[in-house]
């Protein structure tokens, strides 16, 4: 498996509050898609209780002790590493989207991070979890926009 966070992060690393982005950014979201269509997501439960329900051409993955479906496009793993159990010798690209406390998680063993990075600083309950810069590649992959009020640009780190 080839693992790749991605997330949009403010100044201060901010993701979200109350369980919802803090950045509209239609721009973005067309990106986010863009590169996850056609792969594996993996998420917390509280992450995909936010989505406003699944979303087309991903393979679903949730991390989660307590959730529970019937639902055959979705694979529900009660441990992380019950996940990498199952997914580490495939050869395929796997995209985690959130929540924090995944992020964090997964970060030690992540290939690259795909973030848009938003040039403002908004109130937020859950951030992205600290890393050096320094340990990764960094290339910007597209020119700086903006939207809604807000610039950002999307940068991939890649480990070295």
């Amino acid at each position: 498996m080839k693992l790749e966070l991605i997330a949009a992060v403010g100044e201060n690393r901010e993701l979200g509050k109350d369980n919802h982005l803090i950045f509209d950014i239609p721009g973005d979201l067309k990106f986010f898609a863009r590169t996850t269509r056609g792969h594996t997501i993996v998420m917390g439960r509280r992450t995909f209780e936010s989505l406003p329900g699944k979303l087309p051409g991903r393979h679903h993955v949730i991390i989660s002790r307590s959730m529970e479906s019937d639902d055959p496009e979705l694979e529900i793993f009660d441990s992380l590493e019950a996940f990498y159990q199952a997914y580490d010798s495939r050869p395929e690209l796997v995209y985690c989207i959130g929540g924090a406390s995944l992020y964090e998680q997964m970060l030690p063993r992540a290939d690259a991070l795909v973030l848009t990075e938003v040039q403002a600083a908004a109130p937020a309950d859950v951030r992205f979890p600290a890393f050096d810069p320094q340990g990764w590649n960094r290339r910007q992959l597209e020119k700086e926009t903006e939207e809604n009020g807000l610039r950002y640009r999307h940068v991939r780190y890649e480990r070295p």
